[in-house]
């Protein structure tokens, strides 16, 4: 070992044991994850993996199956998601169609805003989701299954009275369906 060589590393062991540099993280480590992302737009101080946020909200937070602008979308973790993820509804479109506001779905630490979510489930009920995935440029082809919504409300306060904005589900469905892009949808 030279001398140099030495001494950068004795510096780096110095600067490390005064916390002034961290060490070398991999760049999914180091790349934005969902759940910092989501609490910093929802303002819900949950912390942790994605997967764990919905049983934590449960007495801290209001939960429920019906899509709110400002809530944390929940999903529970599966074979594709180990960790669950959390995204922010952005605004409603239908009873059927979001936007979505999100980290690392897409990408290591890319951040989506207004991605497209879709409920696919039988009843509409919200509990199977189809998001848009940019790689390909349209929805993922997988069902993903949350857990709910999270609402940035302590659980005895009163629902408030929401009023989806409209963009009509035609336009929506013919846009998926076609491979496009969904009019009004920023990239």
């Amino acid at each position: 070992m030279s001398f140099s060589s030495f001494l950068t590393r004795s510096a780096l062991r110095v600067l490390l044991g005064f916390g002034l540099v961290t060490a070398a993280a991999t760049p999914a480590a180091a790349a934005l994850q969902c759940a910092p992302y989501a609490r910093a737009q929802s303002g819900i101080e949950i912390h942790g993996n994605a997967g764990t946020w919905w049983d934590q909200a449960a007495g801290r937070y209001r939960r429920g199956s019906e899509p709110r602008v400002g809530a944390v979308l929940a999903f529970q973790p599966s074979r594709a998601m180990p960790i669950g993820h959390v995204a922010v509804v952005a605004e409603i479109v239908d009873d059927r169609h979001v936007y979505l506001n999100h980290a690392n779905w897409s990408g290591p630490g890319r951040i989506e805003r207004r991605a497209l979510a879709e409920d696919v489930s039988a009843n509409g009920d919200w509990s199977e989701v189809r998001v848009w995935y940019a790689p390909q440029g349209s929805l993922g082809l997988r069902a993903n299954p949350p857990a709910g919504f999270i609402y940035n409300e302590a659980p005895g306060e009163a629902a408030p009275n929401a009023a989806p904005a409209a963009l009509p589900a035609m336009t929506i469905a013919a846009a998926a369906m076609a491979g496009t892009d969904v009019p009004g949808r920023l990239r």
